[in-house]
């Protein structure tokens, strides 16, 4: 597998993720910037990943503009086509901006911008980005971002849960999900989901500032060695 990640005016984490799909997973990655009009050299089996950041500096609403860069029709035919694409916080927007995940981000529900380590609990090991994780295992990394708040309607809600599309939920410590462990309030407290198929994903908390041991924080990093594997059944 080989990772493209894509480059925004006003991405902040693309370096961070080259860093650690490169540097600590081994991987093959390719910056690719926004006024490229396709994702030439790379295939089905390959990863697009959406990085954080504030896109065009967050103007009209979140991932808005920066869903209408030139490499965002490469970025959904490749998705189209069965291409694994990760979105993570402003690459989560952008997604579900694009229509490549349901729902949308919207302000944090206290208005405020939050940044600090949060627990997830892992609600599906369906997924290729899941699938070496135990349901209900509690995983720990920052968030940072004023737009966090997941929204969608009781249908979208409903297909979600059905489809088991929910990665993972804002939680306790313990793995306890209730009002007080939601940070944004994000509707069914949800903090990351993948598309029906399984081949897009999206998370509003960063792995990639949660992957080496002089952080404090590893777990993030085993989400990025499950790109690596692909197990039949997460396919």
């Amino acid at each position: 597998m080989k990772f493209g990640v894509v480059v925004f005016p006003g991405s902040n984490c693309d370096d961070d993720m080259v860093y650690v799909l490169e540097e600590l997973c081994g991987g093959q990655v390719e910056k690719v910037w926004h006024k490229k009009y396709s994702l030439e050299g790379f295939g089905p089996e390959d990863c697009i990943i959406l990085p954080g950041g504030f896109s065009y500096g967050d103007y009209l609403r979140s991932g808005a503009i920066a869903r209408i860069s030139h490499i965002m029709e490469a970025v959904i035919k490749h998705a189209n086509q069965g291409g694994y694409v990760f979105g993570i916080c402003n690459g989560f927007q952008i997604l579900c901006e694009a229509g490549l995940l349901p729902g949308v981000l919207l302000a944090n529900e206290n208005q405020k911008y939050i940044s600090r380590n949060v627990h997830l609990r892992t609600e599906t090991t369906n997924r290729l980005l899941t699938h070496s994780l135990q349901q209900g295992q509690v995983l720990t990394m920052p968030v940072a971002h004023g737009d966090g708040r997941y929204y969608c309607d009781e249908n979208t809600l409903a297909d979600l849960k059905a489809n088991d599309q929910i990665l993972f939920r804002y939680c306790s410590e313990n793995g306890t999900v209730d009002d007080t462990t939601n940070l944004n309030g994000s509707v069914d407290r949800i903090a990351g989901i993948c598309n029906e198929a399984g081949n897009v994903f999206g998370m509003m908390p960063h792995p990639e500032r949660a992957s080496e041991a002089i952080v404090g924080l590893e777990d993030g990093r085993i989400l990025f060695e499950n790109l690596f594997k692909i197990p039949m059944e997460a396919v």
